[in-house]
């Protein structure tokens, strides 16, 4: 089976799964209709919620965004194979530059699985400081960053904190966590999903000086966060 034949196998499923959620999308004109740009997401324990905007996009622009993921997609037999085939590729610098230059959308969630873990005592947060990496890679490529915020994920699942699964992400970068969705079940919660898109933002042009590139890309991320945080505070307060 190519992608195109797994994607229109499973593209039923996840409009269900966007129906389950009455997921919607403000601001999917921000996306460009050709050209590279670089998506910028909150990361949910759940995760699959970012599946569902790369969903909107493929079925109301007709562009599959490719998503960099967590190696530990690759350390489960046939799951790599799985995700590779939907257009997903292992996090680098490298592979994500590549496919901007080649005019790609790229999805990345900065937080990471380090966000994901989060307990719901911290819903609706992000943790980006020191993650400048993501921009580094906007300047070097020129790609403008489009934020996608859905912070409303951290309701499909009640997470909670746990010394366990900090120390074995901290020691072995291995997601262990304690979580319950409807009722005492793992299935999600029928909560509603919002994804708040930003405008296009346009980095700082690379100049090769590290220092001076440093201390651009920080300025420019503190940015991007207050930016974030504007979206969150709408997604939040969406009704409907």
């Amino acid at each position: 089976m190519d992608r195109q034949e797994l994607i229109q196998t499973v593209l039923p499923l996840m409009q269900a799964a966007r129906t389950y959620h009455r997921h919607d999308v403000v601001g999917l004109q921000h996306i460009p209709p050709n050209g590279r740009a670089l998506i910028v997401v909150n990361h949910s324990l759940a995760t699959y919620d970012i599946t569902l905007l790369m969903t909107a996009i493929y079925t109301e622009l007709h562009r599959l965004p490719r998503p960099l993921i967590d190696r530990l997609f690759f350390k489960i037999p046939y799951l790599g194979e799985l995700v590779t085939l939907f257009g997903s590729v292992q996090g680098s610098p490298d592979a994500a530059a590549r496919l901007l230059e080649e005019d790609e959308i790229v999805t990345v969630a900065p937080g990471g699985m380090r966000e994901a873990l989060r307990p719901s005592s911290e819903r609706y947060q992000i943790r980006w400081d020191r993650r400048t990496g993501f921009v580094k890679l906007a300047m070097r490529t020129g790609s403008p960053i489009i934020l996608a915020a859905c912070p409303k994920a951290d309701d499909l699942y009640e997470v909670y904190p746990s010394q366990i699964t900090a120390w074995m992400y901290r020691t072995f970068r291995v997601p262990i966590f304690l979580a319950r969705g409807v009722g005492p079940t793992p299935i999600p919660r029928p909560v509603k999903l919002v994804h708040y898109l930003s405008e296009p933002l346009h980095p700082p042009k690379w100049t090769g000086d590290e220092e001076q590139d440093d201390e651009r890309a920080k300025q420019f991320h503190q940015g991007l966060i207050v930016r974030m945080h504007e979206l969150i505070g709408e997604a939040i307060q969406h009704r409907g």
